[in-house]
């Protein structure tokens, strides 16, 4: 199998050298951010570090969409919600996507599996979530967190059929990349596993400004968590869509996933504390939005989003840090 990642950032290049490193297949990235591109090109490929250790230079074939004349098997993309739209124009314009192509993504939030299928039949859409830690500190300066074997997670067809030989190719590609893939049985409860743990986590520590670490040393975790939980969980019985967790699991899970990456601040902080839009109306405002179409109002997340963006309107008046740090636990 062949792949192509549209978006060398930090869970693009992620997938990306893993696929490359342990599963010795070939892999090329699409990049649009013009300083990543220069720096990988100038390096010899992109510096790749685990837990801030063992950093090494690993060669990658990058392009730009123009410049690009392969036919992956199989696209995978990571890019910012609100990227997207104007990133799969420029690919699909630049004649990047056939029909015999299949896709994979695990991006954070919800919306984006409607973008990609103006663009993909739909049995040839591989929806994805990933408990996957990694931070991005300049261009082509990533860093890897967690043990290595740590990484989990989920994958399953946007029509909720069973694998064909394909998927099960990627999913096997993917298992001996090292990135602890799991099927799931239906793709909206399996991503909303994964936004409603976002929603708690990613949302809260961008509020406070906080580590996961520091996070979960509130004694009030607990509650909080259980309290945007039960809204989510109350939304999405309306809307027939049933998560792939209990949620007392969900609850659970903010500890232990916290406890594991105690030093790392998710990517909402990230974004948030550099100045850029966060993706906050995909994580909070998609639930609240889900819930107010099936009679449900999630008013916590509603008030959430406010003050996710008030705190970014109040950007203008604090000088925002400069540097290109990004992370990601995925998201």
């Amino acid at each position: 199998m062949k792949y192509g990642i549209i978006g060398a950032g930090a869970m693009g290049i992620r997938y990306g050298v893993m696929l490359q490193e342990n599963a010795g297949v070939t892999v090329d990235f699409i990049e649009t951010w013009e300083p990543n591109v220069v720096k990988i090109r100038e390096q010899g490929g992109v510096s790749v570090a685990r837990d801030h250790e063992n950093r090494q230079i690993i060669p990658i074939n990058v392009y730009s969409p123009e410049a690009y004349s392969g036919h992956p098997d199989v696209w995978i993309i990571f890019k910012k919600q609100m990227q997207l739209a104007d990133e799969l124009e420029r690919d699909n314009k630049a004649g990047l996507f056939s029909d015999d192509q299949y896709v994979f993504s695990a991006m954070n939030g919800m919306g984006h599996f409607e973008k990609i299928a103006q663009y993909f039949p739909s049995d040839r859409i591989i929806c994805g979530t990933a408990m996957i830690a990694t931070r991005m500190d300049g261009p082509a300066n990533v860093d890897f967190m967690g043990a290595e074997g740590t990484e989990n997670m989920h994958m399953a067809r946007y029509t909720n059929a069973e694998p064909d030989a394909t998927v099960q190719a990627v999913f096997d590609d993917f298992t001996t990349a090292k990135l602890g893939p799991e099927f799931a049985p239906d793709w909206q409860g399996m991503c909303m596993s994964k936004v409603v743990f976002n929603a708690v986590t990613n949302t809260l520590c961008t509020m406070f400004e906080m580590q996961m670490g520091q996070f979960i040393e509130y004694d009030g975790v607990r509650a909080m968590s259980a309290q945007l939980f039960d809204e989510v969980f109350d939304a999405c019985e309306r809307a027939g869509i049933y998560l792939i967790e209990t949620r007392q699991e969900e609850i659970d899970s903010v500890i232990t996933v916290s406890k594991a990456y105690r030093y790392h601040y998710p990517s909402m902080y990230q974004d948030f504390s550099k100045g850029r839009p966060t993706e906050v109306d995909y994580i909070n405002g998609y639930i609240a939005k889900l819930g107010r179409e099936h009679d449900y109002v999630c008013r916590t997340h509603e008030f959430v989003v406010h003050e996710v963006h008030m705190a970014e309107m109040m950007r203008q008046y604090h000088q925002p840090q400069t540097d290109n740090t990004t992370a990601t636990i995925n998201a």
